[in-house]
């Protein structure tokens, strides 16, 4: 994506996303996705990353992962140039150097606390905790399935809509995934 000119005057946003191997409670990130944006929802530079440390070097390891069944897909789009392979180290370098040239005002994932997570772990199994932290420091981080559990999903008009679609978790809780609130 062509980078566009940076208008001081704008709030920038970084949106995350993980994908991972391992356990929920241990995840290891092996793709990392990234989007600069504003509020009205404008893009300005999209990244997809494989990373290398994970994909790459703990194959055994990719036997567990959540979408393991996808995995010939991201081989094709690393043949094809739609996915980089990047080092976890390059991935946190290119994701900080982008937050400083927009002045991002806060970084979003939808299950942030998970992400949070997934991009630390990577960061202290792969430092031997040498290095403990992902994201840049100081930048607010936003959980917008935690804004939602608040807002949206107390909605009557929502509850009715997922009641029809099938996507209730039980009779009176609605399902929040990403794909269902898009």
């Amino acid at each position: 994506m062509e980078t566009q000119k940076i208008d001081r005057r704008t709030s920038y946003f970084i949106t995350f996303d993980t994908e991972t191997a391992n356990s929920i409670d241990c995840p290891l990130m092996y793709d990392l996705g990234f989007a600069v944006h504003d509020k009205q929802g404008n893009v300005y530079e999209t990244f997809s990353f494989v990373i290398a440390d994970i994909y790459c070097d703990e194959r055994e390891l990719m036997k567990s992962a959540y979408y393991a069944e996808k995995l010939p897909q991201y081989e094709i789009g690393i043949k094809i140039g739609q996915r980089k392979i990047v080092s976890a180290e390059t991935a946190k370098r290119i994701l900080a150097e982008t937050a400083r040239k927009y002045n991002v005002k806060a970084i979003i994932a939808h299950n942030a606390r998970f992400d949070y997570r997934a991009v630390n772990t990577t960061q202290r199994y792969l430092t031997s905790s040498k290095y403990r932290y992902f994201l840049p420091h100081g930048i607010e981080i936003w959980d917008t399935l935690a804004m939602v559990r608040d807002t949206v999903a107390k909605q009557p008009s929502y509850i009715a809509w997922c009641k029809e679609h099938g996507y209730m978790r039980n009779a009176r809780v609605p399902r929040m995934t990403a794909e269902i609130l898009y």
